[in-house]
């Protein structure tokens, strides 16, 4: 199991959720802060299965396509050693 972490400016983050959930992806949104002059950006984590990272990063891809080089998401793709819901 992988985390993908998605941090994306806040103006993205509808339409990034959108994508996700029509892709039958489950999201948690946070609302966090950061870089130059503390833009607001939201934080995405998603747990997926590693067989589905590559189709969650294409989601990415598709929905946020950079434009004259500027760059709209950034992405970490971590191991999960475990996951339990309770």
């Amino acid at each position: 199991m992988k985390m993908i972490i998605i941090i994306v400016k806040d103006h993205d983050a509808d339409t990034l959720t959108q994508s996700f959930t029509a892709n039958n992806f489950r999201v948690t949104r946070v609302a966090s802060t950061g870089g130059f002059m503390r833009s607001g950006v939201v934080t995405m984590l998603l747990g997926v299965e590693d067989q589905q990272v590559d189709a969650a990063i294409k989601v990415v891809h598709d929905s946020l396509p950079a434009s004259n080089d500027k760059k709209r998401a950034t992405l970490f793709v971590v191991p999960v050693q475990h996951f339990e819901q309770v």
